[in-house]
Protein backbone atom coordinates (compact mmCIF):
# COMPACT_ATOMS: atom_id res chain seq x y z
CA UNK A 1 0.00 0.00 0.00
CA UNK A 2 2.66 2.39 0.77
CA UNK A 3 4.49 2.20 -2.46
CA UNK A 4 1.28 2.22 -4.48
CA UNK A 5 0.85 5.77 -2.73
CA UNK A 6 4.32 6.62 -3.18
CA UNK A 7 4.43 5.42 -6.37
CA UNK A 8 0.99 7.59 -7.05
CA UNK A 9 3.04 10.63 -5.30
CA UNK A 10 5.44 10.62 -8.04
CA UNK A 11 2.83 10.42 -10.62
CA UNK A 12 1.26 13.51 -9.38
CA UNK A 13 4.54 15.43 -9.30
CA UNK A 14 5.37 14.51 -12.72
CA UNK A 15 2.46 15.82 -13.79
CA UNK A 16 2.32 19.22 -11.66
CA UNK A 17 6.10 19.73 -13.43
CA UNK A 18 5.20 18.71 -16.70
CA UNK A 19 2.02 21.37 -16.34
CA UNK A 20 4.26 24.22 -15.41
CA UNK A 21 6.98 23.20 -18.01
CA UNK A 22 5.03 22.99 -20.90
CA UNK A 23 1.45 24.24 -22.42
CA UNK A 24 -0.71 21.44 -22.80
CA UNK A 25 -3.71 23.46 -23.77
CA UNK A 26 -2.91 23.45 -27.63
CA UNK A 27 -5.84 22.16 -29.74
CA UNK A 28 -5.61 19.00 -32.03
CA UNK A 29 -9.26 20.27 -33.66
CA UNK A 30 -7.54 23.32 -34.41
CA UNK A 31 -4.70 21.60 -36.63
CA UNK A 32 -7.70 20.50 -38.45
CA UNK A 33 -9.41 23.17 -38.96
CA UNK A 34 -6.41 25.45 -39.94
CA UNK A 35 -5.00 22.26 -42.83
CA UNK A 36 -8.84 22.37 -44.05
CA UNK A 37 -8.57 26.33 -44.54
CA UNK A 38 -4.93 25.55 -46.03
CA UNK A 39 -6.44 23.38 -48.95
CA UNK A 40 -9.20 25.41 -49.44
CA UNK A 41 -7.26 28.37 -49.81
CA UNK A 42 -4.81 26.55 -52.08
CA UNK A 43 -7.38 25.25 -54.12
CA UNK A 44 -8.34 28.78 -54.72
CA UNK A 45 -4.69 30.35 -55.55
CA UNK A 46 -4.97 27.91 -58.11
CA UNK A 47 -8.02 28.23 -59.75
CA UNK A 48 -6.76 31.85 -59.83
CA UNK A 49 -3.47 31.65 -61.39
CA UNK A 50 -4.74 29.27 -63.86
CA UNK A 51 -6.85 31.79 -64.98
CA UNK A 52 -4.68 34.19 -65.28
CA UNK A 53 -2.23 31.96 -66.99
CA UNK A 54 0.51 31.91 -64.54
CA UNK A 55 2.18 28.63 -64.50
CA UNK A 56 5.99 27.44 -63.21
CA UNK A 57 8.47 27.58 -66.08
CA UNK A 58 10.03 24.46 -65.84
CA UNK A 59 13.54 24.24 -64.47
CA UNK A 60 13.67 27.95 -63.35
CA UNK A 61 13.03 29.10 -59.77
CA UNK A 62 10.65 31.84 -60.87
CA UNK A 63 7.04 31.89 -61.88
CA UNK A 64 5.33 33.51 -64.74
CA UNK A 65 2.86 35.71 -62.89
CA UNK A 66 2.06 39.34 -64.09
CA UNK A 67 3.12 41.04 -60.99
CA UNK A 68 1.64 44.05 -62.63
CA UNK A 69 -1.63 42.72 -62.20
CA UNK A 70 -3.51 44.43 -59.42
CA UNK A 71 -6.48 42.45 -59.50
CA UNK A 72 -4.64 39.12 -59.23
CA UNK A 73 -2.30 40.31 -56.74
CA UNK A 74 -5.48 41.88 -54.41
CA UNK A 75 -6.83 38.53 -54.57
CA UNK A 76 -4.27 35.88 -54.03
CA UNK A 77 -3.64 38.72 -50.74
CA UNK A 78 -7.40 38.08 -49.86
CA UNK A 79 -6.93 34.36 -49.91
CA UNK A 80 -4.22 34.58 -47.51
CA UNK A 81 -5.24 36.97 -45.27
CA UNK A 82 -8.58 34.98 -44.89
CA UNK A 83 -6.88 31.45 -44.22
CA UNK A 84 -4.32 33.32 -41.83
CA UNK A 85 -6.99 34.80 -39.78
CA UNK A 86 -9.87 32.14 -39.95
CA UNK A 87 -6.18 29.49 -38.83
CA UNK A 88 -5.27 32.28 -35.40
CA UNK A 89 -8.89 32.98 -35.03
CA UNK A 90 -9.72 29.10 -34.65
CA UNK A 91 -6.77 28.08 -32.85
CA UNK A 92 -7.13 30.86 -30.26
CA UNK A 93 -11.15 30.05 -29.77
CA UNK A 94 -10.38 26.15 -29.00
CA UNK A 95 -7.26 26.81 -27.02
CA UNK A 96 -8.52 29.25 -24.68
CA UNK A 97 -11.78 26.53 -24.52
CA UNK A 98 -9.45 23.58 -24.16
CA UNK A 99 -7.33 25.72 -21.54
CA UNK A 100 -10.16 26.36 -19.42
CA UNK A 101 -11.41 22.84 -18.71
CA UNK A 102 -7.69 22.31 -18.24
CA UNK A 103 -8.21 24.87 -15.17
CA UNK A 104 -4.60 26.55 -16.95
CA UNK A 105 -3.93 29.84 -17.53
CA UNK A 106 -3.83 30.63 -21.94
CA UNK A 107 -1.19 33.20 -20.76
CA UNK A 108 1.81 32.31 -18.67
CA UNK A 109 5.37 32.08 -18.88
CA UNK A 110 5.03 29.12 -20.57
CA UNK A 111 2.85 30.23 -23.14
CA UNK A 112 5.12 33.09 -23.51
CA UNK A 113 8.20 31.56 -24.42
CA UNK A 114 6.07 29.26 -26.76
CA UNK A 115 4.98 31.95 -28.72
CA UNK A 116 8.70 33.79 -28.81
CA UNK A 117 10.10 30.34 -29.42
CA UNK A 118 7.37 30.10 -32.60
CA UNK A 119 7.43 32.98 -33.86
CA UNK A 120 10.97 33.78 -33.64
CA UNK A 121 12.08 31.55 -36.78
CA UNK A 122 9.22 32.02 -38.37
CA UNK A 123 9.40 35.83 -38.59
CA UNK A 124 12.79 35.16 -40.15
CA UNK A 125 11.24 33.07 -42.58
CA UNK A 126 8.93 35.43 -43.94
CA UNK A 127 11.44 38.23 -44.01
CA UNK A 128 13.62 35.84 -46.24
CA UNK A 129 10.39 35.10 -48.35
CA UNK A 130 9.91 39.00 -48.80
CA UNK A 131 13.83 38.71 -50.35
CA UNK A 132 12.88 35.93 -52.82
CA UNK A 133 10.00 37.92 -53.53
CA UNK A 134 11.96 40.98 -54.01
CA UNK A 135 14.29 38.99 -56.37
CA UNK A 136 11.62 37.53 -58.20
CA UNK A 137 12.22 33.83 -56.95
CA UNK A 138 8.80 33.12 -56.71
CA UNK A 139 9.24 29.60 -57.01
CA UNK A 140 11.85 29.10 -53.75
CA UNK A 141 8.90 30.76 -51.58
CA UNK A 142 6.61 27.87 -50.90
CA UNK A 143 10.02 25.61 -49.97
CA UNK A 144 11.33 28.11 -47.43
CA UNK A 145 7.67 28.97 -45.87
CA UNK A 146 7.50 25.10 -45.10
CA UNK A 147 11.21 24.68 -44.39
CA UNK A 148 11.43 27.70 -41.58
CA UNK A 149 7.68 26.84 -40.08
CA UNK A 150 8.91 23.41 -39.55
CA UNK A 151 11.75 24.77 -38.02
CA UNK A 152 9.22 27.25 -35.42
CA UNK A 153 7.87 24.23 -34.66
CA UNK A 154 10.74 22.34 -33.95
CA UNK A 155 11.55 25.71 -31.97
CA UNK A 156 8.07 25.61 -29.70
CA UNK A 157 7.90 21.91 -29.37
CA UNK A 158 10.13 21.91 -26.01
CA UNK A 159 7.23 24.03 -24.46
CA UNK A 160 4.46 22.26 -25.76
CA UNK A 161 3.96 18.23 -27.08
CA UNK A 162 6.62 16.37 -28.36
CA UNK A 163 4.09 15.59 -30.93
CA UNK A 164 4.89 18.75 -32.31
CA UNK A 165 8.43 18.24 -33.40
CA UNK A 166 7.51 15.47 -35.69
CA UNK A 167 5.12 17.58 -37.29
CA UNK A 168 8.08 20.20 -37.85
CA UNK A 169 10.76 17.55 -39.00
CA UNK A 170 7.57 16.25 -41.96
CA UNK A 171 7.60 20.20 -42.81
CA UNK A 172 11.28 20.46 -42.99
CA UNK A 173 11.86 17.33 -45.47
CA UNK A 174 8.79 18.62 -47.52
CA UNK A 175 10.41 22.26 -47.74
CA UNK A 176 13.94 20.54 -48.82
CA UNK A 177 11.73 18.01 -51.48
CA UNK A 178 9.87 20.96 -52.41
CA UNK A 179 12.88 23.11 -53.75
CA UNK A 180 13.53 19.96 -56.65
CA UNK A 181 10.45 19.94 -58.18
CA UNK A 182 9.38 23.76 -58.04
CA UNK A 183 7.23 23.46 -60.56
CA UNK A 184 4.61 21.89 -57.94
CA UNK A 185 5.36 24.54 -55.18
CA UNK A 186 1.72 25.27 -54.24
CA UNK A 187 0.96 21.23 -53.68
CA UNK A 188 3.69 21.02 -52.21
CA UNK A 189 2.24 23.84 -49.75
CA UNK A 190 -1.02 22.43 -49.61
CA UNK A 191 0.62 18.75 -48.56
CA UNK A 192 2.73 20.42 -45.23
CA UNK A 193 0.15 23.23 -44.40
CA UNK A 194 -3.01 21.22 -45.59
CA UNK A 195 -2.49 17.72 -44.65
CA UNK A 196 0.10 16.97 -42.60
CA UNK A 197 -2.10 19.66 -40.26
CA UNK A 198 -5.30 17.59 -40.86
CA UNK A 199 -3.18 14.27 -39.76
CA UNK A 200 -1.41 15.98 -37.29
CA UNK A 201 -4.58 17.24 -35.92
CA UNK A 202 -6.57 14.21 -36.09
CA UNK A 203 -3.85 12.08 -33.84
CA UNK A 204 -3.62 14.60 -31.21
CA UNK A 205 -7.32 14.84 -30.73
CA UNK A 206 -7.66 11.47 -30.79
CA UNK A 207 -4.45 10.95 -28.25
CA UNK A 208 -5.04 13.90 -25.98
CA UNK A 209 -9.00 15.27 -26.30
CA UNK A 210 -11.14 12.32 -27.44
CA UNK A 211 -11.14 10.39 -24.10
CA UNK A 212 -11.80 13.66 -21.90
CA UNK A 213 -14.07 15.00 -24.42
Amino acid sequence: MENKKYLNDLSEIREMMNRSSRFISLSGLAGVFAGIYAIIGAVLANILLSNHGSLYVSGDSSLNVDAEDPALQSSLTVIAVVVLVLAVATAILLTTRKAKKNNQKIWDNTSKRLVINFFAPLTAGGLFCLVLLQYELVGLIAPAMLLFYGMALINASKYTFNDLRSLGYANVMLGLIATQFIDYGLYFWALGFGVFHIIYGGVMYNKYERKKA
